[in-house]
């Protein structure tokens, strides 16, 4: 079980978040699991609904250091990674550190850019590094990028490739507010924003510290074959051209041990794992075809109906 202190700890984090972020509850809960089980987030939903704030809200909530790119089609590679100048007093090359260099890195809406430049933040997700000239530059821990995107307005954009996709701990969306947090919302920013006042509740040796201990979290071998044998039938679904790869099948393993952590378990229970399938696996497959328009909403289902069809341990 968790001790007290770190508990209080992690209530204070989602209670944070939701003096700003208010009415989203399993959103936020969603955003610090992947944050303690050391992934990355993607959140695509309708412009409006707090896509960006919930990235600022829970970066300023912790005592760590954050920056936003906002991803057009002219951005360069350099201009998140950094750059290398000559220094004329010297002759001497120096290196620039971009804005990948943070803590938290708000990437929004990441499919108006290139793929080039989308492509540079693959070392940097799953290495947490970057090398530019040969030289290779350490990223500061702990290391989170949030990036956004909107699921309609397609012009101009450019997809994510299934390998950057794969790279994301999970896809979650938000959703519209119902009407009596909605009213709250209107009043809550009357006078000023609320995020304006936010103070930091934790800080990154905290994170870091829950990261290595949820790796401890206890995981009985017949969760981790109800985990590869949701894995297999993606991959077998007459539907899906591309099930779930090894990768995903982890990212599912060390997000329910990240909700078990959470709620103040040392072991995963089956309910971990039907919790996070959707979010954390439905955006790792591609349908067949070009029958099903809304592929998002379509992979959903599936991963919904393999749930239903695979023997849940007792």
């Amino acid at each position: 079980m968790l001790e007290l202190k770190v508990r209080d700890k992690i209530a204070r984090l989602i209670e944070n978040v939701e003096k700003v972020f208010m009415g989203k509850t399993e959103t936020v809960k969603l955003t610090v699991i992947g944050l303690f089980a050391g992934g990355h987030l993607l959140v695509e939903d309708v412009p409006g609904v707090g896509k960006t704030i919930l990235a600022k809200t829970l970066a300023k909530s912790l005592d760590c250091s954050f920056q936003r790119i906002q991803f057009t089609p002219d951005l360069l590679p350099s201009d998140i990674l950094g750059v290398s100048i000559l220094n004329s007093a010297n002759d001497q090359f120096v290196f620039k550190r971009g804005p990948i260099f943070a803590n938290f890195v708000l990437a929004d809406e990441i499919n108006r850019t290139t793929p080039r430049t989308q492509s540079s933040l693959l070392e940097a997700m799953n290495d947490s590094q970057v090398t530019i000239d040969g030289a290779t530059y350490r990223l500061p821990q702990p290391f989170m990028v949030i990036a956004t995107q909107n699921p309609i307005e397609y012009e101009g954009t450019y997809p994510l490739p299934e390998s950057q996709l794969d790279r994301f701990l999970m896809r979650i969306r938000i959703g519209y507010p119902d009407a009596p947090d909605e009213k709250k919302i209107l009043y809550s920013q009357q006078v000023q924003h609320p995020i304006s006042t936010l103070e930091p509740v934790i800080t990154a040796n905290d994170v870091l510290r829950i990261q290595q201990d949820v790796r401890t979290v206890r995981v009985d071998e017949s969760i981790s074959d109800y985990i590869l044998e949701i894995a297999a039938r993606t991959r077998a679904h007459e539907h899906l051209e591309v099930g779930v790869s090894p990768r995903g099948s982890l990212a599912i393993f060390r997000a329910s041990q990240a909700l078990a952590y959470t709620e103040g378990r040392d072991y995963v229970i089956p309910d971990d794992v039907k919790r996070l399938a959707v979010p954390v696996l439905a955006h790792r497959t591609i349908t067949k075809g070009l029958m099903h328009e809304n592929s998002a909403l379509f992979t959903q289902e599936l991963i919904e109906s393999i749930l239903t069809t695979v023997p849940v341990p007792v």
